[in-house]
């Protein structure tokens, strides 16, 4: 059995808003919405991964604050982690440069109003869940 691919996702929040990100491509998941990131490149820590992808896809300087616990399977061989993470003071605003169309940052009452991608839900739940305990 082959070691899983870990794809890391940004809970970025902002203000008590959690940055929600468009898919542009690949076709079949284009229209729906994530936490932004991206693959764990060989020789890269989860964390540092999720740094470099926040700022190659949405051109801001952040940082990692949480671990939320658990992984869950995206296609095969990959996982999803996912961390909390929020801007650096002087960051850019987030703009969509890398395989999205569009950024909302969405209240708590707004956060089922974009259509998640289904890997991204069970993710989702666990991160209000651990914000919910006091986490951020």
């Amino acid at each position: 059995m082959t070691e899983p691919i870990v794809v890391v996702g940004a809970a970025l929040f902002d203000g008590g808003r959690l940055l929600a990100a468009r898919r542009s491509a690949p076709p079949a998941l284009a229209g729906r919405w994530e936490l932004p990131g991206g693959k764990v490149e060989p020789g890269e820590t989860p964390e540092a991964a999720l740094v470099r992808e926040l700022r190659e896809e949405l051109g801001v300087t952040a940082e990692t604050v949480a671990r939320v616990p658990g992984q869950w399977p995206l296609k095969a061989p990959y996982v999803l982690q996912v961390w909390t993470a929020r801007l650096l003071p002087g960051s850019a605003d987030p703009e969509p440069l890398q395989d999205h169309d569009a950024l909302r940052w969405l209240t708590p009452e707004e956060l089922w109003d974009v259509d998640w991608l289904d890997q991204d839900v069970p993710a989702l739940r666990a991160t209000l869940a651990l914000l919910d305990s006091g986490a951020r």
